[in-house]
């Protein structure tokens, strides 16, 4: 994890984890004869909110002086 990466609690890291898993379903499901036409930006759009949110919390502690 690099040093920008803020620590995620348990439900932060289990909605990465159903974005990843979906991302990971639709890339299977994508025939790639054509060259990989499924879009996951919309998932991977979600994971980053996640992780700024995690971010913005942890500023947020520590502003706080926890």
């Amino acid at each position: 994890m690099s040093s920008n990466e803020p620590r995620l609690t348990v439900g932060e890291k289990t909605q990465i984890a159903w974005y990843v898993a979906r991302m990971a379903k639709r890339g299977i499901a994508d025939d790639r004869q054509v060259g990989g036409r499924v879009d996951q930006s919309d998932l991977q759009r979600k994971v980053d909110r996640v992780l700024d949110q995690a971010r913005e919390r942890e500023e947020r502690a520590a502003r706080e002086g926890k």
